[in-house]
């Protein structure tokens, strides 16, 4: 354990930095090119979150109502479609998965080309296949969700299976910047505990979120009468905002514990940032709620939850070194 009776900049050299992770290891210009694959992996799979997320806010879940095509007989949206312009929003989110996927596998020969090589990274190509895998369910689940007419329950899953593959690539971001040494743990074993109960509890967040927005107006569809859960929002929505309230508490506490126990790693910084995103979104959140959820806001809270994922994950792992 870490105590202040000995400050010192640690072995990784970050203090006196904002960053929540451990600096870039040298290497070799293939090196490079992963870590810059790692982020670029990460931010597609942020983005298709957001593509996804205006496909939803724009009505246009149906804009192309047939899967994996998108009329039948056509891959790509024809002119005289039906559904207008929401073809073409639909059409571009399917896009995304394309691009995240071609990412994925970008990332993956890369790895394995690097292993060859010598590098000795044998324990990072195996998550980007097993994400490579969440992509191709997703677009199953995709699809199903078109043909069942946007069934709330599975769009909820799209969702929540999104953030566990944010999740794996913000690991990913972080584990290439680490050597492959036995991990060291940085606090006590009550602080790891914690933390687990934190990331328990993010989880319960989104999934509550997923319900909130299930039962809301933003159903993805322009039809006279979508499908919704049929749960009262006003009630989901304050039993969302409350588990935010205990995880903002969770948070701080990490924060004070981090502060006690390993003031001089990175730890209460990668907390600090967990805690700077939640107020981010809890300021949007409450201002989405009273302005009776305009779409714009809608958008911003779904990024957000993306962000707060990879943060989490982040300060979760600055709890070890390597």
């Amino acid at each position: 354990m870490i105590t202040d009776s000995a400050p010192r900049t640690d072995s990784e050299g970050t203090r006196g930095t904002w960053s929540p992770l451990p600096p870039a290891p040298s290497g070799s210009s293939l090196a490079e090119w992963l870590r810059r694959l790692f982020w670029l992996n990460l931010v597609v799979e942020v983005l298709i979150v957001a593509t996804g997320g205006l496909v939803r806010l724009t009505a246009s879940g149906l804009g192309c109502p047939d899967w994996p095509q998108c009329v039948p007989g056509s891959l790509t949206p024809v002119e005289h479609q039906e559904q207008s312009w929401h073809k073409y929003i639909e059409f571009g989110n399917r896009t995304m998965t394309s691009v995240v996927s071609i990412v994925a596998v970008a990332l993956l020969v890369a790895l394995i080309v690097d292993q060859r090589k010598g590098s000795g990274r044998r324990g990072l190509w195996p998550p980007v296949a097993w994400i490579l895998f969440g992509i191709a369910v997703q677009a199953v689940v995709g699809g199903i969700s078109v043909r069942t007419g946007l069934n709330p329950a599975i769009v909820a899953g799209h969702f929540l299976a999104s953030m566990v593959l944010v999740a794996a690539s913000a690991w990913l971001v972080y584990r290439s910047r680490e050597t492959d040494a036995a991990p060291r743990s940085l606090v006590p074993r009550e602080v790891r505990w914690l933390a687990a109960l934190t990331a328990v509890v993010v989880a319960v967040v989104l999934f509550l979120g997923t319900l909130v927005t299930g039962a809301g107006p933003h159903s993805g569809d322009d039809a006279e009468h979508p499908a919704r859960l049929g749960i009262d929002v006003r009630t989901v929505a304050w039993l969302h905002a409350d588990t935010v309230m205990l995880l903002t508490g969770l948070v701080v506490a990490m924060l004070v514990a981090t502060l006690l126990v390993a003031r001089h790693t990175r730890a209460p910084r990668a907390w600090g940032w967990v805690l700077g995103v939640i107020v981010l979104q809890g300021i949007v959140g409450y201002t989405q709620y009273f302005l009776e959820v305009p779409a714009g806001l809608v958008e911003i809270h779904m990024i957000l939850a993306s962000l707060l994922v990879v943060a989490t994950t982040w300060a979760v792992l600055s709890l070890r070194e390597r």
